[in-house]
């Protein structure tokens, strides 16, 4: 049976021309082919091309979709090309990533979440508001004194006066928690 379906399964194999390899859809097709004999009740009252042809259909149709999710896909190893000297590059290899840096950025991580802990520790919900504002710690933008002061409705210099005192009630905490920043 599945040796005089073969043709059917390439006859649909050939409808899906945006699929890199054609010989790979027949051999999707060929397990569609046989899961549809296996599985083919002629009691049902549909003929067996009309049945196993669906079959093949979907088994195909569900590998492409599984395709289009991996197609974007690219690996670190893969290799990108040849440099000037003629050896091979991987694309691991342009993107290097000097290990120092991510040390730094690691470490500057641990010591912003250090400062947060001991902001929230130590300050008062205003106080917390205006630092953070000021210095981004909660969307990483920067305001300044005048635009702190207009979005909390009180004056520049009082936000310049809550702020200083903040920063010394955080360097006393530094000081008292024995902390290395």
């Amino acid at each position: 049976m599945i040796k005089h379906n073969l043709r059917l399964v390439v006859f649909i194999a050939k409808k899906y021309t945006n699929y890199p390899d054609r010989d790979d859809l027949i051999s999707i097709g060929t397990i569609g082919l046989i899961k549809g004999i296996n599985s083919y009740e002629g009691s049902r009252g549909v003929q067996l091309a009309t049945y196993v042809s669906r079959c093949i259909e979907n088994e195909i149709l569900m590998t492409m979709r599984s395709f289009k999710k991996t197609q974007g896909d690219v690996s670190l190893y893969e290799l990108r090309g040849s440099d000037n000297e003629g050896n091979q590059t991987r694309l691991i290899d342009v993107l290097s990533i000097d290990e120092e840096s991510v040390y730094n950025k690691i470490e500057l991580d641990m010591v912003s979440d250090a400062i947060k802990q001991l902001i929230k520790k130590y300050l008062k919900k205003r106080e917390i508001d205006i630092i953070y504002m000021r210095f981004g710690l909660d969307d990483e933008i920067f305001r300044t004194q005048q635009e702190v002061s207009e979005k909390l409705g009180i004056s520049r210099s009082y936000v310049s006066r809550i702020e200083k005192s903040a920063l010394q009630k955080l360097r006393n905490a530094i000081k008292r928690e024995d902390l290395i920043i």
